[in-house]
């Protein structure tokens, strides 16, 4: 579990090996965008109503990588309203950017910006957003303290992140598959940047608060994670935008890597009745106020 000091000693080298792989994957997660999308439609909206995003309401949506939830929120808000979407990642930005232009979202715009120096005045924003990208911030204390900062008095801070992963069979049933090759990867050392950072109870809501959060509070969220793929195009998207992934299946042979996929479509089969996805997903929502 994070301590409560989470993470200003985060080593150098990991914030940049994750920056890395995160440029590296920006393609891939604009070439899925769609899936992906789907696969987390319940997770943006419960956003939405713990913040209480409604029809006028200014949105930052920090770490809004390849575009969701902010076009999701951009629709929400309508004409009167306004979203800003953040990433630290330029390729992620311009993906983003370029896909609303297409879908002719006027009331978005964005931005190129790490969590822990956003670029914009105190008290901007009505709500503030992160889907999934706290767990990898390398100061998530600091980020949050920034987040805080551009929020309007008594606005709504709105975070989600990953239970914890044997919960969470989007991500082991691969890495078990890949484990069996490859041997049981090293424990993860709980503070570093990471998928499952945060997936114990309390422990987000807990760094919230001392950021300087008020009336934080934290609930779990179990959905199933559906979406019109086979487990062949499963296989294809979680190979593709996970990094990890990619640099193993990178080492090894075509042979290897071929039994290796075959094997992870074999283990999701059960999750895909008439060769459609749907998953058991656990996350946590942890929302605040500021003062």
């Amino acid at each position: 579990m994070p301590n409560s000091n989470t993470n200003s000693d985060t080593n150098p080298n990991q914030a940049d090996q994750v920056l890395r792989e995160w440029r590296e994957s920006a393609s891939y997660w604009q070439k899925h965008l769609g899936t992906i999308r789907t696969m987390f439609q319940p997770v943006t909206q419960a956003l939405i109503d713990a913040a209480g995003i409604v029809e006028g309401k200014s949105v930052l949506d920090v770490a809004g990588g390849s575009g969701e939830p902010s076009f999701t929120i951009a629709q929400r808000v309508g004409a009167t309203g306004s979203v800003v979407c953040t990433d630290v990642v330029a390729e992620m930005v311009n993906g983003a950017e370029s896909e609303a232009q297409r879908r002719g979202l006027t009331n978005i715009v964005f931005r190129q910006s790490a969590a822990d120096s956003l670029p914009f005045e105190n008290d901007s924003f009505d709500v503030v957003v992160c889907r999934f990208g706290v767990m990898f911030f390398p100061d998530p204390l600091a980020a949050l303290r920034e987040m805080l900062r551009v929020t309007k008095p008594a606005g709504v801070i709105a975070l989600a992140v990953w239970a914890k992963g044997e919960l969470n069979p989007f991500y082991y049933l691969a890495n078990d598959v890949l484990a069996r090759h490859c041997g049981p990867a090293a424990p993860p050392d709980p503070d570093a940047p990471g998928a499952f950072r945060f997936g114990e109870p309390d422990s987000l809501a807990r760094v919230l608060r001392q950021a300087g959060a008020t009336k934080v509070t934290e609930r779990p969220l179990e959905f199933q994670m559906e979406a019109p793929i086979s487990p062949t195009q499963f296989w294809e998207m979680r190979s593709e935008t996970s990094g990890t992934l990619r640099e193993k299946l990178a080492t090894m042979a075509p042979q290897q890597r071929n039994q290796i996929a075959q094997e992870v479509q074999e283990a999701v089969r059960e999750f895909f009745p008439n060769n459609q996805m749907s998953l058991p997903a656990h996350v946590i929502v942890v929302t605040g106020s500021k003062a």
